[in-house]
């Protein structure tokens, strides 16, 4: 008994596995089980060709190059990917909802035309390749037939590609394949990216043939023909985004004729990338009323405006002529690139430090004065000092003000050549000046001569690993007419500026100079207070605190408004900080409104200084103007070891206090 069970369980495996082996693989790749479908899964895994063939109409073709489909018929253009991926997504997923026999048509009296099969109404030929192709095969071809759409249930009738059968599908592959060419069409011609492309080249037409070459270095744009100059970097990469937006209008053939403008374009613009390159050709102004675009919307962008000029074009490897509509703004530049796109900033600072500024007035005769960065140029946040050099004088270094300082940085790295206006055509005047021009714009013997010191870059070696110097001339033509101009000394170019550029870099060491005129260190405490009045030396105001005494117990029992005065006093005098500085010594009177004054106040505090010799006493003495405006109070102090003396506006709470201790006491209420 167990015998025979085991030789029929035998006999059941070797079944099974003859099936599995040899029966189950015909089974599924024999074509007559997939009932379901109208194309086989080979026809579809690898599409290379579709070409829609329509009754009266010329074919379209498209082919796959890589991962991109061509357009190839009616004409040669990249296509649309959208568009062909709705087709080819709609021949992988096409499956029939029921399906009957082109041999029983007769039996029922019906033959193909019932069906709208019978003439070649609308064919898709659909080219293929095995998973494994040989190399050089031409795609198989595979052709369906497309029908009449069906009376009820909104399906269609589809021939099947060995003509035996009529499918019904869905009505979405006759959707798909109703584009026009012109859907089925990228309407774009320039593919590189911005930012993959590495230069920019505009020529226009003869006889001018001027040759424009912009090219990438890194971070930057430089000009290389017909100048060399640097680019505007923003300028330029928003000149090839909106290269880059443009979009073809209508196709008007491939034949290049005299009325197109194309054997002799009047622009050629190339993009080079990655070892790749596209060139644009632009040719004549379509004649009013021709179309700027198909009617369809153009993909990704707004429709051209009404009033921006259409042109002819191509693109130089491909026969298609296309109509482009130029935007006013790209017209403008590509119109005058040479100004449009080249850097309008005179001085090239980005991501250098200058470590050191100095300024000259060669005629003026005031002595040149040098702003350093100290702690060896190390950091943008780095203190300044003011070097000045007088005759007979060796050098005097005061702190300078590191806001005012950076503000002139910036006024120099902004420095720009003025934009076109009635009265000045262009801020670029001469990339070759001549030595009668030069002297007549006041550039021999300029009116500021601005020098700059460059730290190295980080990184450098050799020569570029020691600091450089960049020197700037301004200049004011003999005329006087009111423009600056401007030069590199290391350069030929010339700009016309703004005059501003004067008024913002001044000889002048006070308005550079730190304005803190002088900080209490440390654990001084002020002791003492004596205002006078000068001319009558009536003291207005004396108060000297007592051993062990304290500011805030002592103000205690003034009136509120006058021990506000006298706290905010104290605080300033502990900072006593200038808004502006008038002169750079201290005069025993001042000249106000062009008569020479006496000082009016005088204010004596008394400090208690804490040195390594123990505990000292100091007096800082200040004098001060009548008030002068709202806004405006001169001060004027002598001075100490520690510094020389200065006259200076006081900061608007000090002039409040010093006015409720002086004229609180007049005040009528």
């Amino acid at each position: 008994m167990r015998t025979k069970v085991t030789l029929v369980l035998l006999f059941l495996n070797v079944a099974l596995f003859f099936f599995i082996f040899y029966m189950r693989p015909r089974w599924e790749i024999d074509p007559t089980r997939i009932t379901n479908r109208v194309l086989a899964g080979s026809e579809t895994a690898n599409i290379q060709v579709l070409e829609i063939a329509e009754k009266n109409e010329p074919p379209i073709r498209l082919q796959r190059a890589g991962e991109l489909w061509e357009l190839t018929a009616p004409y040669a253009w990249p296509a649309n990917p959208h568009a062909v991926a709705r087709i080819v997504n709609e021949l992988q997923l096409l499956e029939h909802e029921t399906s009957f026999a082109v041999a029983d048509l007769a039996t029922n009296g019906q033959s193909l035309s019932d069906y709208g099969l019978a003439d070649d109404q609308v064919s898709l030929t659909v080219g293929y390749s095995s998973q494994r192709p040989e190399p050089g095969a031409a795609p198989a071809l595979t052709t369906l037939r497309i029908g009449d759409e069906t009376k009820v249930g909104n399906r269609l009738y589809v021939l099947s590609p060995d003509g035996t059968r009529i499918h019904v599908v869905g009505r979405s592959l006759a959707e798909s394949l109703r584009h026009r060419v012109d859907e089925l069409r990228a309407d774009t011609f320039f593919t590189i990216p911005v930012f993959e492309v590495r230069s920019l080249n505009l020529q226009t037409a003869a006889p001018a043939n001027l040759r424009v070459r912009l090219r990438r270095d890194g971070g930057r744009w430089t000009f290389e023909n017909p100048i060399n100059a640097r680019a505007d970097k923003t300028a330029t990469e928003i000149a090839l985004s909106s290269l880059n937006a443009l979009h073809t209008g209508q196709f008007v053939g491939t034949t290049v004729s005299e009325q197109s403008g194309l054997r002799n374009p009047r622009l050629r613009i190339t993009l080079e990338g990655n070892n790749r390159r596209e060139t644009l050709l632009i040719g004549a102004e379509a004649p009013a009323g021709a179309p700027a675009a198909d009617a369809r919307p153009a993909q990704d962008s707004a429709p051209a405006a009404a009033t921006d000029p259409v042109f002819y074009a191509k693109m130089e490897d491909k026969t298609a002529i296309f109509t482009v509509a130029l935007p006013a703004d790209l017209k403008s530049t590509l119109d005058d690139v040479q100004e449009k796109l080249r850097e309008r900033r005179i001085l090239d600072l980005e991501g250098r430090i200058v470590t050191a500024i100095t300024l000259a007035a060669p005629t003026s005769g005031l002595p040149e004065l040098t702003l350093q960065r100290l702690d060896g140029g190390a950091g943008t946040s780095a203190p300044w000092q003011l070097v000045r050099r007088l005759d007979g004088q060796s050098p005097q270094t005061l702190p300078a003000d590191r806001k005012i300082v950076e503000n002139l940085l910036q006024r120099l790295a902004f420095l720009s050549a003025q934009t076109p206006t009635a009265s000045a055509p262009s801020g670029f005047l001469s990339d070759a000046p001549t030595a009668a021009e030069l002297e007549n714009w006041g550039l021999t013997r300029p009116e500021r001569e601005i020098t700059l010191t460059l730290q190295p870059l980080p990184g450098a070696s050799g020569p570029a690993a020691a600091p450089t110097t960049v020197k700037l001339l301004l200049g004011v033509a003999s005329e006087r007419d009111g423009r600056v101009y401007a030069k590199l000394a290391q350069q030929s170019f010339v700009y016309l500026v703004s005059p501003e550029i004067l008024q913002a870099t001044p000889v002048v060491p006070r308005i550079y100079r730190e304005r803190i005129v002088r900080e209490l260190e440390p654990g001084t405490r002020i002791t003492g207070i004596k205002l006078t009045d000068t001319p009558s030396s009536a003291v207005l105001y004396a108060h000297d605190l007592a051993e062990g005494a304290t500011w805030e117990n002592d103000l205690a029992s003034e009136p509120a408004d006058r021990r506000a005065a006298l706290e905010a006093l104290l605080t300033q005098l502990r900072n006593l900080r200038a808004k502006n500085y008038v002169r750079d010594d201290f005069p025993p009177t001042i000249s106000i409104g062009g008569e020479d004054r006496a000082w009016q106040y005088r204010l004596d505090v008394t400090l208690a200084l804490v040195s390594g010799e123990g505990a000292r006493n100091e007096t800082l003495t200040l004098f001060f103007t009548e008030r002068l405006g709202g806004t405006t109070q001169l001060v004027g102090y002598a001075g100490d070891a520690a510094g020389s003396g200065v006259v200076f506006e006081a900061e608007q709470p000090l002039l409040d206090a010093l006015w409720s201790l002086t004229y609180g006491p007049r005040d009528p209420g």
